[in-house]
């Protein structure tokens, strides 16, 4: 997905987590992360926007605790969040192809735009579910969403940085995510880690469904019986058990 795509993405969610949040309780607990009241999901995203693009302008910086966030008082919190993203947009497309740090080695500032804006369209569904918006995610986001949570999971380093990404570990046990409308992903759990390709026909395990209903089931927004399972189900269970987004 190219540079342009993806900013209209993360300007599209975070325009719509805005809307999502007006007018609602700041204290409100959103159930999706049942550990944040609506405020704190409110400071994690602006907060991630400019700690990104930080990043991208001077390099690593400790990932900040959400707590810490402050999203000033709720009627400023619109102009807030999309001001977050345009710093964002702009740093990345000031950057241009100079490599910057990421948690995987150096890449392109462009991994943070989609880093973000898919962070952004997942934390859009849960200030939906919080405050009982509307939510859609466009198709094409919502598949480049599940490739790039494979992309970060199949990551050698992503053990290191969370251990219950070890447990993903297998002996070559499958897994098709199908969507509706698309070939979907062939994931395979390898003793050195998760694989993926893109299709896939058969597999030990099959999710399949509205792609968007698979990235909310893949990132334990929704439960899986939003999506049909077919074959080995401990195995989607465990996988949804140890993916948690």
């Amino acid at each position: 997905m190219d540079t342009t795509r993806l900013a209209e993405g993360l300007h599209d969610h975070t325009a719509g987590f805005a809307g999502a949040v007006t007018g609602a309780d700041p204290e409100a607990r959103v159930p999706t992360c049942p550990e944040w009241p609506l405020r704190v999901l409110v400071g994690h995203i602006g907060q991630a926007h400019r700690w990104a693009a930080g990043i991208v302008r001077s390099g690593p910086s400790p990932v900040p605790d959400p707590f810490d966030a402050d999203p000033g008082s709720p009627e400023k919190w619109s102009d807030w969040l999309l001001q977050g993203a345009a710093d964002l947009e702009d740093a990345v497309l000031a950057a241009g192809e100079t490599p910057v740090w990421t948690f995987f080695g150096p890449g392109p500032a462009r991994f943070w735009l989609r880093r973000m804006a898919h962070d952004t369209t997942v934390h859009h569904a849960d200030a939906a579910f919080a405050t009982g918006a509307a939510f859609e995610v466009a198709p094409d986001l919502a598949a480049d969403a599940i490739s790039e949570w494979l992309d970060v999971l199949s990551d050698p380093v992503t053990p290191t940085l969370n251990p219950a990404f070890a447990e993903l570990r297998g002996t070559g046990q499958t897994l098709w995510v199908a969507p509706d409308d698309g070939p979907g992903w062939l994931v395979t759990r390898t003793p050195d880690g998760v694989r993926w390709a893109p299709g896939g026909d058969a597999a030990d395990a099959t999710l399949a469904g509205p792609v968007q209903d698979l990235l909310l089931v893949l990132t334990r927004r929704l439960p899986a019986d939003r999506v049909r399972r077919t074959g080995d189900r401990a195995l989607a269970e465990h996988w949804l058990a140890h993916t948690a987004a």
